[in-house]
């Protein structure tokens, strides 16, 4: 019997010292040489690996930038390592880096503890995710953000936090990296990546909610109604299913303090300092 079992281990043991004989040879024979300009590019990179520019990860972003021609190469960026790290990539590539306007995450609602009062007790598991599965928000308004910071948890560069005073999640735009983290872990869609802006101005409808003027404000006193009053100060500007959106080609300079204004419910934001030609006009 222990000769049958020793026999065995032997048998097995050959077998398996045959097999990775095999395996390292094969794997000599088709071994693909990385490009050694990809561990330099890598090392450039901010090692986040958040899939913020389109690929897998650092590593994958790296190959994609060494296996590109010049016109290819443009269209790849980097959002967490900005313009100074592209132009690193484009130097030693011998390419040239494309112009970026630099961006940030903007938090499409305004639907506060204040603006928006809960009239809904949520006494489930504290996620976004799930609460969005099963209610329609403490608020009462079925597009709101559910105050739950899934999207806090998820950022890794720590540029969001939830004030206290208002319950909201708050981007700090010194942190914040426009890697697109947060707009795909909200399940409401609430976070947009936009231009940053000259002097941090920008001007966009911080609602996202879809109901009839009069439903949208018994639930949020700040929510979009559709009065398509800033359609008529600016023709870029689209009226949907209720909603208005302004898109980020709208300049903010020329009509941020015009169209917040002009809105009857607050729902337009307008952020920023003031530009010199501003103040001289006020």
């Amino acid at each position: 019997m222990e000769n049958i079992i020793l026999l065995s281990i032997l048998v097995l043991g050959g077998i398996a010292l045959i097999a990775s004989v095999i395996l390292y040879f094969v794997s000599q024979k088709f071994a693909v040489e990385e490009d050694t300009r990809v561990a330099e590019i890598e090392n450039f990179l901010p090692q986040a690996n958040c899939g913020a520019c389109g690929k897998a990860g650092c590593h994958d972003f790296a190959v994609a930038c060494v296996a590109a021609d010049a016109k290819t190469f443009s269209n790849l960026f980097c959002p967490v390592g900005g313009v100074a790290v592209m132009k690193k990539i484009a130097d030693r590539l011998g390419y040239q880096a494309a112009a970026q306007e630099p961006s940030i995450a903007v938090l499409r609602c305004n639907g506060t503890c204040l603006n928006a009062p809960a009239k809904i007790v949520y006494d489930g598991i504290d996620s976004c995710k799930i609460a969005a599965g099963i209610s329609i928000g403490q608020s009462g308004c079925p597009n709101g953000c559910l105050r739950l910071g899934d999207c806090v948890k998820a950022c890794k560069f720590g540029a969001l936090s939830i004030n206290p005073q208002t319950g909201f999640p708050v981007v700090d735009e010194e942190k914040c990296t426009s890697c697109g983290v947060c707009v795909k872990t909200c399940p409401r869609g609430l976070f947009e990546i936009r231009p940053k802006g000259r002097n941090g101005k920008r001007v966009y409808v911080a609602c996202r909610n879809t109901q009839k003027g009069a439903l949208a404000r018994k639930n949020c006193a700040v929510a979009c109604i559709g009065c398509m009053k800033c359609t008529k100060i600016n023709p870029e500007i689209k009226v949907a299913d209720n909603l208005s959106y302004i898109p980020a080609s709208v300049s903010a300079d020329q009509y941020g303090e015009a169209l917040v204004k002009a809105c009857p419910t607050g729902a337009i934001v307008c952020t920023g300092k003031q530009t010199p030609e501003e103040k001289n006009n006020d």
